[in-house]
């Protein structure tokens, strides 16, 4: 991942967007990223797509594109950064997902954060949209929590140097939380589990991380290795660190792209209240299909 120059702040009427659409601006402060805020009226597109009266559709569309462009401009006042370039767009389809892979494919941003739907503010869990999105996105996704970063924040990368790891996903996901860290002014640390099972290959795992945190300029001292099964010593580590955000692959670490996400991001997602970075492997291409600006669930305003 290289340095932002254009974040994509995904917002939803329903939940608070302040806390993003901040990140974003401290993000760009730093790297010199434009932002654009971006509103998809899933809903309503629910609506349209059953509704019989053409009149009434094109008028529902029009005013619900006016109204979400006002919303987001009241946002951008309130985010108080008229040193920054922060445009807007808003656009109907359903689900909410799909529409926002959609705007992905057409835009191409750097950089996608979103605020996670669920209402509690010290835990905030994520609804089959946040799962969708992370699944399908073909771009690295931060998902947050609405927990401000602290000053200064701490991020942790957690890889996989074993054997087993599909492609050069660890590479990404250390060089993705070398970037994000740097526009974040963050300190970085590294985490890998070791289960141990395999005690003939340790040496050249550890070799293979010490070779990754080097090229990343990440000291000794900044990389964690955890005995154990990931699943027992990666959590409870990670929460006792009280980490600001953690960045970790998005699949599965086997090389079957069919499995959604893999069961220790899952657990890590459901149970941590810090924000995620997701980085998805090289190559990886989403399973939504881009669909002509013109088609009959879409109003970009």
């Amino acid at each position: 991942m290289n340095k932002p120059s254009f974040i994509l702040v995904v917002v939803d009427r329903a939940h608070d967007a302040s806390e993003p659409i901040a990140k974003a601006v401290a993000l760009a402060r730093q790297s010199g990223a434009r932002i654009e805020l971006f509103l998809c009226e899933s809903e309503l597109a629910y609506e349209l797509a059953h509704a019989y009266d053409r009149e009434g559709i094109d008028r529902s569309r029009a005013a619900s594109t006016s109204q979400a462009r006002t919303y987001l401009a009241d946002l951008k006042a309130l985010a108080n950064a008229p040193d920054l370039d922060i445009t807007l767009d808003v656009s109907c389809e359903s689900p909410m997902y799909e529409g926002i892979v959609r705007k992905v494919l057409h835009s191409r941003p750097d950089l996608v954060i979103k605020g996670t739907a669920g209402r509690e503010r010290r835990r905030r869990t994520l609804d089959p949209n946040d799962w969708q999105l992370a699944r399908t996105c073909p771009l690295t996704v931060m998902l947050t929590r609405g927990r401000p970063w602290r000053h200064p924040p701490r991020f942790a990368a957690a890889v996989d140097a074993s054997e087993q790891e599909s492609g050069s996903l660890s590479q990404d996901v250390i060089t993705a939380a070398r970037t994000l860290a740097s526009a974040a002014q963050a300190r970085l640390e590294v985490l890998y589990a070791e289960s141990g099972s395999s005690k003939e290959f340790l040496p050249l795992r550890m070799e293979r991380l010490r070779s990754l945190c080097e090229a990343a300029g990440i000291t000794s001292d900044r990389m964690h290795v955890l005995h154990g099964a990931p699943e027992q010593t990666l959590l409870p580590f990670a929460r006792a660190q009280v980490y600001d955000a953690l960045i970790l692959g998005a699949l599965t670490h086997h090389r079957a792209d069919s499995v959604p996400l893999g069961t220790l991001t899952s657990q890590l997602l459901d149970t941590l209240d810090c924000d995620f970075i997701l980085v998805k492997p090289a190559g990886y291409r989403s399973p939504v299909g881009v669909r002509p600006a013109a088609g009959p669930q879409r109003c970009v305003g």
